[in-house]
């Protein structure tokens, strides 16, 4: 409750209990207090104790009735009690719709003018009383309906004010469960990339590694090379689909910077592919965020990995290049191509990697461009910013 609606609550019962008050302390009469009890009472019974009575047109007027009956047996005792009719000037304002709220300041009036004793007054004194009660109390009510007015217009505005902070609540509501939905949809995209990009490529190699043993099986130093080749690509599987699991970054980065994790996997898959692989950096090598670096080794060995299936290439060259603002990395081998305007020609394996490669570069606000023709190679160039690693890594 507001404090104007604490003052209106209580104004009818002060300007009954004051007046009471100093008539008694002039002159102790049982009546008075008996009659300014009952008008506080009567206002508590009929308005207070049970407001949804007030809506009733026959309600309001006999609480009207009765109430000026005991305001002017107040006034014919002591002149004191006319401040009461303030109090029912402010309960006509209250309770009774447009001009019968003047209409009921009217008959107030002249109830008070009427029951104060006459003292020689004449009828034109009495009725100039009656005009200016009249004037000066519906002056007072308009005041006070128009404060009232826009005290409800002020909680009206409050209400729509809560009511849209509730529905900014709701909406922050629904924005972070679409974010939270968001986030694991990314993040089994992210682990559908790292199964792709190590355990489905750790176990193709270990399948051609097994193939091509299979064929030599006549030629056992060469079946025993090709099982120690096994051997390791199951080992850096294992290890990989650990790391991927916990999220930790990719074993060649773990204790190497990128250009070195670059010569390191381009090694890897050379001795297990038989195709000689170059690494050459160009720029001023420096520590990238750990994002990046992840990034591009990832599409520097899914690039490996679709050349080793579908280019049969004679050689691959991977060129790292540290820039101001961004790095780039270029794969390029002299297989056999493939149409670009598929980029699914080379396979559904090689489109899916093409696709994951596309999305991890994507995700750091980077490009990724395809050049290939049939019969003359593939050059896949991945450039994503240069965001400088963290201090604490």
């Amino acid at each position: 409750m507001s404090r104007w609606d604490r003052v209106t609550a209580a104004l009818p019962y002060l300007l009954v209990l004051l007046p009471a008050l100093f008539s008694l302390l002039r002159t102790w009469r049982v009546e008075v207090l008996a009659l300014a009890l009952f008008a506080a009472g009567w206002h508590w019974f009929a308005v207070d104790r049970r407001p949804g009575w007030t809506a009733r047109a026959w309600v309001v007027a006999g609480y009207f009735v009765v109430l000026l009956a005991v305001v002017a047996a107040l006034v014919r005792i002591d002149t004191v009690f006319t401040v009461t009719g303030v109090g029912v000037f402010v309960q006509c304002f209250a309770l009774l719709p447009g001009l019968w709220a003047y209409a009921g300041v009217a008959v107030t009036v002249g109830t008070l003018v009427a029951a104060r004793p006459p003292a020689g007054r004449t009828p034109v004194e009495l009725l100039a009383s009656v005009v200016v009660g009249v004037l000066v109390a519906s002056m007072t009510g308009f005041v006070f309906q128009t404060v009232s007015e826009q005290n409800a217009q002020l909680k009206e505005k409050s209400a729509r004010l809560a009511a849209l902070a509730q529905e900014n609540a709701d909406l922050q509501a629904r924005l972070l469960v679409q974010a939270r939905e968001a986030g694991v949809l990314g993040e089994r995209q992210r682990m559908a990339r790292e199964i792709h990009d190590t355990v489905a490529q750790g176990l193709t190699g270990i399948l051609t590694q097994v193939e091509a043993a299979d064929e030599a099986a006549d030629d056992v130093p060469a079946v025993r090379a090709r099982l120690a080749t096994v051997r390791e690509l199951a080992r850096e599987s294992l290890t990989e689909a650990r790391r991927s699991v916990q999220a930790l970054r990719p074993a060649p980065l773990a204790a190497a910077q990128l250009g070195s994790a670059l010569s390191e996997v381009a090694a890897a898959w050379s001795r297990a592919s038989g195709v000689p692989a170059s690494v050459s950096i160009t720029g001023d090598a420096r520590p990238l965020h750990a994002e990046v670096e992840n990034t591009l080794l990832r599409v520097a060995q899914e690039a490996l990995a679709n050349v080793a299936k579908h280019a049969r290439a004679a050689r691959v060259g991977l060129t790292l290049s540290y820039m101001e603002d961004v790095v780039a990395l270029d794969v390029r081998d002299d297989g056999s191509g493939f149409t670009t305007g598929s980029e699914g020609g080379a396979g559904p394996e090689g489109g899916f990697g093409l696709m994951a490669m596309r999305q991890r570069v994507t995700r750091l606000a980077g490009d990724l461009a395809v050049e290939s023709a049939p019969g003359q190679g593939t050059g896949i160039s991945a450039t994503v910013p240069a965001i400088p690693a963290d201090p604490g890594t």
